[in-house]
């Protein structure tokens, strides 16, 4: 396209990237602009941002000397402002004819903001006819005004009050009526909400009764009313401080407005897990919140931000204000519709998901996990023990009645649900009560009390929609069922037989003392020993043979070790190993489908290599060399045309989906992904997906960039 070529040349804009992954320093922004928008941005590597309407006719912001912090088209102007982390705020003009079938952009000003800081926000408004006025804020607590005098904006006055950073800036007329008011609202980590008034004359507005505000209690004596003047090129203007606004509980990131049915309304969201909509109350003049949105959630989210508990980030009106969405800390989207018949706001499904790190019940990240059952899992994390959870009821029911999974284990002991108690720090098991039984506070002298909002209910289990993230972060935990000890430092591995008769662990270590590998039988959950000692440095993973007779370790000291099953079927001996397998470390192994015992291994010397069991040795069949190191591969479960189908991922992102013959291993077929469809980072695990026909074979990727992609292999 001819506009992303001038783009390109402006800015020299060499990758481009969807999305906001955390190479990206995008903190906020605002689009107002004709039709649908595409927005387009790069990381710090490449510093520069493009976006324009779907037909790619209109540029609606592009370009900084450094990462883009915010960009603020606006509609009825060919003028728009970018800031940067460079603490620069550049204003560009659109160059186009009256069809737009010529687009070109121009640089018309920089400004350097003294004092320095970062522009987290700006805000574009019409001031008059003949002006415009922009407000801009960042990891200051002033607000900085600047209005356009021949072309070139000038600094005009500085606004005080805020407390902490200011993360929302917004502009909006009092009425639907350009000689009205300008209202500009700031929102700030200090919690607080203020209000400005920018008014056309000489004389200064009426008085706001909103100081008056008995809710402010002696906060509001202290709210001065100093007055600013500003001048555009025709008239004279007075800013004043109009309201505070209460009632956050944390930081709040985003304030936008919104006029509906001749109301006035403000929109703040809130690292307190809230929306609130405010109004002028008509009769006071006094803003007050007239719904509040959200979650309840005694964690808070610049502080402590865990799970889906972890704040909001973002709150946007829909196009015709009958929805709202809110976007979590997590990556995750919350959706309510208005009702105009009830007057009330609906929880609705949005999409869901995540973009950043959860913690979960381990407190630490999370490194394995595998699954014992289909309602039995267990995970290992940067602690020494691994957990063990079940499938509660009201998951189960949950699944059989949205996917149609049917329930296999119907028996009685699976619990109804879980909850953490007061004075615990794991999932604990609890049956739902009838909607009628009463909820009866625990007795003082237990030691883990019964809190009344853990108490679940069983109709809040029946419900026909997508859970919505509280009822996931409060209604649908997994119980903690069990835990394991035995290993002196972090885990790094773990693998259930394909029987589930047994799990294998290993964790982090430096010498073989600690790099063993420890066997758990799942009937008693207890130990087997003696553990398996070969390997001198940790084994990064493990994996059971389809037939469970051989147990496969490789690990960080180049080391690939078979184990074998013996008499007893819990209890495994040293069979085979190669203490140089590879020339570096070891990162992944997989069984392939073949009658034969065969494996591979990936290594970060860049290679992928295929060895085969006998009863005497195991021999070297094939090594396929890729551009980079390997760190995960995983073979399909069955065969593909008389071929091997397995898939390999490297640290930087690539993933190859590979076919060799049964006949000759070390021929390798590789057919790579594209680019845009891999990853950003490190592939950490590839996994097929089980009981797929030839022809429409699944594999699932996990990344470093908190992504999990699903690709479908449908011929190679």
């Amino acid at each position: 396209m001819e506009l992303l070529r001038k783009v390109q040349e402006r800015t020299n804009l060499n990758s481009i990237v969807i999305g906001t992954p955390p190479s990206l320093d995008i903190s906020d922004f605002t689009l107002s602009g004709i039709g649908e928008v595409v927005s387009l941005a790069c990381g710090n590597r490449n510093p520069a941002a493009a976006d324009w309407d779907e037909d790619g006719l209109q540029l609606l912001a592009f370009g900084a000397d450094n990462s883009i912090a915010l960009w603020d088209p606006q509609a009825r102007s060919d003028t728009f402002a970018t800031g940067a982390s460079d603490g620069t705020v550049k204003i560009w003009k659109l160059v186009h004819d009256a069809t737009y079938s010529s687009v070109d952009v121009e640089l018309v000003q920089n400004i350097t903001l003294s004092p320095n800081y970062f522009p987290l926000n700006l805000a574009l408004a019409h001031l008059d006819d003949q002006s415009i006025i922009l407000a801009a804020a960042g990891t200051r607590s002033t607000i900085q005004i600047f209005v356009s005098h021949h072309a070139e904006f000038q600094l005009s006055a500085t606004l005080t009050g805020h407390e902490g950073w200011i993360r929302a800036l917004a502009f909006t007329r009092e009425v639907s009526n350009d000689s009205s008011d300008l209202l500009l609202v700031s929102a700030s980590q200090d919690k607080y909400i203020r209000l400005w008034r920018i008014h056309r004359g000489n004389e200064l507005p009426a008085a706001s009764s909103a100081l008056n505000d008995p809710s402010l209690g002696g906060l509001g004596k202290s709210l001065s009313n100093k007055a600013h003047w500003i001048e555009s090129r025709a008239s004279k203007f007075s800013v004043t401080f109009e309201a505070l606004l209460l009632g956050h509980e944390d930081w709040i990131y985003t304030a936008s407005w919104r006029h509906r049915d001749g109301k006035l309304q403000l929109l703040s969201t809130s690292e307190d897990n809230s929306l609130a909509i405010w109004e002028s109350d008509p009769t006071s003049g006094i803003w007050i919140c007239t719904t509040r949105l959200g979650e309840i959630s005694a964690q808070k989210g610049s502080t402590s931000a865990t799970g889906s508990a972890g704040g909001l980030w973002i709150g946007l009106w829909s196009p015709d204000s009958n929805s709202i969405v809110a976007l979590g800390r997590t990556g995750s989207w919350r959706k309510w519709s208005y009702s105009i018949t009830q007057d009330t706001w609906t929880q609705e499904v949005a999409i869901t998901g995540h973009v950043r790190e959860v913690k979960g019940i381990h407190g630490y990240d999370l490194n394995c996990i595998d699954a014992i059952s289909t309602s039995q899992f267990i995970s290992g994390a940067d602690e020494k023990l691994l957990r063990v959870f079940d499938e509660p009821k009201g998951v189960a029911a949950m699944l059989k009645r949205l996917c149609d999974i049917q329930i296999t284990n119907t028996g009685s002991e699976l619990p109804d649900a879980a909850n953490i108690p007061v004075l615990g720090l794991s999932n604990k098991a609890i049956q739902a009560v009838d909607d009628s039984l009463p909820i009866e506070d625990g007795d003082d002298d237990e030691r883990e009390t019964v809190d009344p909002a853990s108490i679940i209910r069983k109709s809040t289990l029946n419900f026909s929609h997508p859970p919505f993230e509280d009822h996931l972060a409060r209604h649908l935990l997994w119980p903690e069922t069990e835990k394991l000890y035995g290993h002196g430092y972090e885990i790094s591995a773990v693998a259930v037989s394909r029987d589930g008769s047994l799990v294998a662990t290993a964790c982090r270590a430096s010498s073989i003392d600690h790099a063993v590998i420890r066997l758990y039988d799942t009937k008693d959950w207890l130990e087997v020993k003696p553990p398996l000692r070969a390997h001198s440095l940790t084994v990064t993973a493990l994996q059971f043979s389809p037939d469970d007779k051989y147990l496969l370790s490789v690990g960080r000291d180049r080391q690939w070790v078979i184990w074998e099953r013996g008499a007893e079927a819990s209890q495994y001996t040293l069979k085979h190993s190669n203490p140089k397998g590879h020339t570096r470390m070891i990162l992944d192994a997989s069984w392939t489908p073949l009658e034969q015992p065969t494996f591979m291994t990936a290594g970060r010397d860049k290679s992928i290599k295929t060895w085969q069991v006998t009863d005497a040795d195991v021999q070297l069949k094939g090594t396929a060399t890729v551009g980079s190191a390997v760190t995960a591969v995983a073979c399909s479960s069955q065969l593909h045309q008389g071929s091997v189908l397995f898939a390999f991922a490297t640290d930087n992102g690539e993933i190859g989906i590979c076919k060799a013959a049964t006949d000759a291993l070390d021929k390798v077929d590789i057919t790579m992904i594209k680019s845009e469809l891999c990853p950003a980072k490190t592939v950490n695990q590839l996994v097929w997906r089980p009981a797929r026909t030839q022809d429409q074979q699944q594999v699932a990727v996990v990344s470093d960039d908190t992504s999990m992609r699903l690709y479908d292999i449908k011929a190679v």
